[in-house]
């Protein structure tokens, strides 16, 4: 009689065991996983460094897109397409001096 009395212990203990179980799974992911509150430290510095970079590419977006203005076909500015003229044909007289710039 006490052997089926254990039985029927273990039984009755048996789905409210696995159900924390899952639920301890569930915390220790919301916790300590890859999506969880201890990451959340490394993403907010993620956010912090793309951030920078993020402005970092504005600007040079914005520079890019000047110097474009500065190429365009109809109103090209003389200096910048002489400048990319003899930069890239090698178009130098031998009595200029070069200073480049960037």
């Amino acid at each position: 009689m006490g052997e089926r009395r254990n039985i029927s212990l273990i039984r009755r203990a048996m789905w409210p065991a696995l159900a924390l179980l899952v639920v301890g799974n569930f915390a220790g992911y919301a916790v300590a996983g890859p999506n969880g509150l201890l990451a959340w430290g490394g993403y907010h510095r993620n956010l912090k460094e793309r951030q920078v970079e993020f402005k970092r590419l504005q600007e040079q977006r914005a520079q890019l897109r000047h110097r474009s203005a500065l190429l365009d076909p109809r109103k090209a500015d003389p200096d910048m397409a002489d400048e990319l003229v003899r930069r890239d044909l090698g178009l130098i007289r031998p009595d200029e001096v070069i200073v480049p710039l960037n």
